[in-house]
């Protein structure tokens, strides 16, 4: 056998059709698009899913789901990744030196999965830990402070002056 013997199997290739081209084509003149009409014209034709103005499919079924915002900043850490982290103290930088986190990530999460090898104190107030990753942690002799931002948006109440009569 040689390369010009190779050839693919009978019927596996199927020749382009090719449009106007004479009238004894079966596809000539108008190319078997018919008369006139937006769908006869070049470049012509509707988007998927366009049903001629009629409200679409897509548009009148009810909508579900939701993509949180926050999420998209937010990092996952399993246990095991936190003994990457050089030092005991864990916090969003210290992940992100260890290539833990990604540098654009805002907040961190600590999930159960895996084990962690040394005591760690996790404190920031942007990394949340599962309650089955804390015990893990606090069994391995390490701790977590729990830091709480201020509430964005949210007005203090300053208190008045007392009146002198």
């Amino acid at each position: 056998m040689h390369l010009n013997d190779l050839h693919p199997a009978a019927g596996s290739k199927k020749a382009k059709r090719r449009v106007g081209r004479g009238q004894s084509s079966g596809f000539g003149k108008t190319a078997a698009r018919g008369q006139k009409g937006q769908k006869a014209r070049s470049g012509g034709g509707v988007r998927p899913g366009f049903e001629g103005g009629q409200l679409p499919l897509q548009m009148r079924i009810p909508k579900f789901g939701f993509r949180s915002r926050i999420g998209l900043v937010t990092a996952e850490v399993r246990l095991s990744e936190l003994n990457k982290v050089k030092g005991d103290v864990v916090n969003l930088d210290s992940l992100k030196a260890a290539n833990v986190v990604r540098r654009d990530m805002k907040r961190a999460r600590i999930m159960l999965s895996g084990e962690v090898g040394k005591a760690l104190k996790v404190e920031d107030a942007h990394i949340a830990v599962t309650k089955g990753a804390r015990a893990s942690i606090e069994a391995a002799g390490g701790q977590v402070i729990d830091i709480s931002l201020p509430e964005k948006g949210r007005l203090q109440k300053k208190e008045k002056p007392a009146e002198t009569a």
